[in-house]
């Protein structure tokens, strides 16, 4: 087992009466949970490893069931716990590639070397992922596509765009 959690999405609601639960996923894309045996959730500071026994999707969300929760009532405590995995349990990136959460706490930098911010997470929306990049005045959402991200720089910890005109007024 790495250092490493890996936050796959957040708990929001029951389903049914059997400890089922409802994940909003963090990557709608992701197939990192169906492959999921143990599970890490965190909720108030803690945390609690459980195994997981089903999932499936439902629309853009994820059903979840963890053995040991077998009733509502003891599967209600757990809405708003964020479901992590361990880093280990993740396949292996292809060479050039990697997962957009290995970016967070990298600076950004547009082509003219002008600092945007720092990427302080990710979001998974219909149109696709997205960057979230605090910079010293407002947040900014940079599309984590190939367009827009010419570089990214692990040894330097820095990401550098190519921002269409106008996409960091917004």
């Amino acid at each position: 087992m790495s250092d490493q959690l890996v936050p796959l999405g957040e708990i929001v609601a029951t389903h049914g009466l059997k400890g089922w639960l409802k994940l909003n996923p963090f990557n709608t894309q992701s197939a990192a949970l169906a492959d999921a045996g143990a599970v890490i959730l965190e909720k108030g500071g803690g945390h609690a490893c459980y195994e997981l026994e089903a999932s499936q999707t439902h629309k853009r969300q994820w059903l979840i069931k963890l053995k040991t929760i077998d009733q509502i009532e003891q599967a209600e405590p757990l809405i708003g716990a964020r479901l992590c995995i361990d880093e280990a349990q993740l396949s292996k990136p292809a060479s050039g590639e990697y997962y957009l959460y290995q970016a967070v706490g990298f600076e950004v930098f547009d082509l003219h070397h002008q600092r945007i911010g720092v990427i302080t997470g990710t979001w998974s929306t219909a149109g696709g992922e997205l960057y979230v990049i605090q910079g010293p005045e407002k947040e900014h959402l940079i599309p984590a596509v190939k367009e827009i991200v010419e570089k990214v720089d692990f040894a330097a910890r820095r990401v550098i765009i190519n921002p269409p005109e106008g996409l960091l007024d917004l």
